[in-house]
C-alpha cells in the first residue's frame, strides 16, 4: 500500500512537472519577442536549412531564444516544412505566429504590371527593375526552344504569348515560372470560342496573335482597333502588303525614334513594306481587345489609314483619298 502511494505520488509529480514545462513552453510560443511593430524583411532561400533560417530570424531580432524556437518547430513537426521566400515579420509576432507564417509560405509578393503592347524585352526590363529576374535570364528563357516546345507554342520566342496583366511574384521566382504564369494567363483568355473563330477565319492562333500585336502597336484607342484590324484583313485578302511601321521598327536592330526611307527599303523578316503577308511572329504582346478586334473586326472596306496626330486615324477606301489625307495630316507638318 505504501509503495503504491509512492508510485502515485511520483506520477503526480511528473504530471505536474510536465504541465509546468508545457505551460512554460506555451507561454514562450505565444509571447512576442518584443512590442515593436517595426517590420524586418527576411529572405529564406531555396534549400536553406532550418538552423540557418533560425539564425537569420535571431539576427533580425525576431527570435530571442533560437534553441526554444527550434524545439517549437520540432514539436510541431515543422522543421522541414518552412517554405522559401521573402517574409515581412515583426518582433510583435509570437514565435508560433512567425513559424506558422513560414510554414504557410505567406511571403511578400512583388507587383509586376505588363501593359498591353509590351515586348518581351520590355517585360524583362520590368522584372529586373523590381529585382525579381534579370533581363538577360528572362530573354534567354523566352527564347529557349525546349521551353517553347514544352508550352506548345509557335515561333522562336514567347513574344505574343506573355499576356498583359498585373502579376504578383515572390522574390525567389524563376524566369521559367514567370513565363509559365503569363502563358497560362494567355490560355485562360484565348477561349475555345476564339479558337473556333480563328479556324473559321482560316487563321492559326499564331497568325491571330501576330496580327493582334500589330493592331496593338498601331493604335491605343479601343474604338479604333476593330477598324485597324479590318484594314489589315482587307489588305491580306487582296494580297496587298500590310505596310505597317511598327513591324519595321521591331525588325530594326537600333531604333532611334525615327524611320527613314532606307529603313522602309531594308529587307527584314518584319518589314511589311517589303514582304507579303504577316511577319513571322508577333511584334509585341497584345491585350484582349486587340485579339478580339482581329477575330471580330469591323465590316468596313477600308484599305488605308493615316494618323491625324491627335491619337486617332483617318480611314480611306481608295489610294487617292489616302494620299489627300496624308497631305492633310502628315506632309503639312514639314
Amino acid at each position: 500500500m505504501k509503495r503504491t502511494r509512492i508510485i502515485l505520488f511520483a506520477v503526480l509529480i511528473l504530471c505536474l512537472a510536465a504541465a509546468g514545462v508545457g505551460l512554460w513552453f506555451y507561454r514562450y510560443a505565444t509571447t512576442p519577442t518584443g512590442t515593436s511593430e517595426t517590420t524586418a524583411v527576411v529572405w529564406i532561400k531555396p534549400g536553406q536549412g532550418f538552423f540557418e533560417a533560425t539564425a537569420q530570424l535571431q539576427k533580425a531580432g525576431l527570435v530571442k531564444h533560437p534553441e526554444k524556437f527550434r524545439w517549437l518547430a520540432y514539436l510541431k513537426g515543422d522543421e522541414r516544412r518552412i517554405r522559401a521566400g521573402e517574409y515581412e515579420l515583426s518582433a510583435s509576432m509570437s514565435p508560433r505566429a512567425i513559424l506558422d507564417t513560414l510554414v504557410r509560405g505567406e511571403a511578400i509578393l512583388h507587383k509586376v504590371v505588363v501593359p498591353e503592347g509590351d515586348t518581351v524585352c520590355k517585360i524583362g526590363e520590368s522584372l529586373e527593375r523590381v529585382g525579381l529576374v534579370s533581363q538577360e535570364a528572362f530573354l534567354k528563357a523566352a527564347a529557349d526552344p525546349a521551353l517553347i516546345d514544352a508550352l506548345g507554342l509557335e515561333g522562336d520566342t514567347m513574344e505574343g504569348y506573355l499576356f498583359p496583366e498585373t502579376y504578383h511574384f515572390s522574390r525567389d521566382v524563376t524566369a521559367e515560372q514567370v513565363i509559365n504564369k503569363m502563358v497560362a494567363q494567355f490560355r485562360s483568355v484565348f477561349t475555345q470560342a476564339w479558337k473556333d473563330r480563328a479556324r473559321d477565319m482560316g487563321f492559326t492562333i499564331h497568325e491571330v496573335v501576330t496580327l493582334a500585336s500589330i493592331v496593338e502597336k498601331e493604335t491605343a484607342r479601343p474604338d479604333e482597333r476593330p477598324h485597324i484590324a479590318a484594314v489589315f484583313l482587307n489588305r491580306l485578302k487582296r494580297h496587298m502588303r500590310l505596310e505597317s511601321d511598327p513591324t519595321v521598327i521591331y525588325g530594326m536592330k537600333n531604333f532611334d525614334g525615327n524611320i527613314t526611307r532606307k529603313d522602309l527599303k531594308d529587307l527584314t523578316p518584319y518589314n511589311t513594306y517589303r514582304i507579303k503577308g504577316l511577319p513571322p511572329g508577333p511584334i509585341a504582346n497584345p491585350g484582349r481587345d486587340s485579339i478580339e478586334a482581329v477575330l471580330y473586326p469591323s465590316e468596313k472596306s477600308h484599305l488605308y489609314f493615316v494618323s491625324k496626330n491627335d491619337g486617332s486615324h483617318h480611314f480611306s477606301r481608295t489610294f487617292s483619298e489616302h494620299n489627300k489625307m496624308v497631305r492633310r495630316y502628315q506632309l503639312r507638318r514639314w
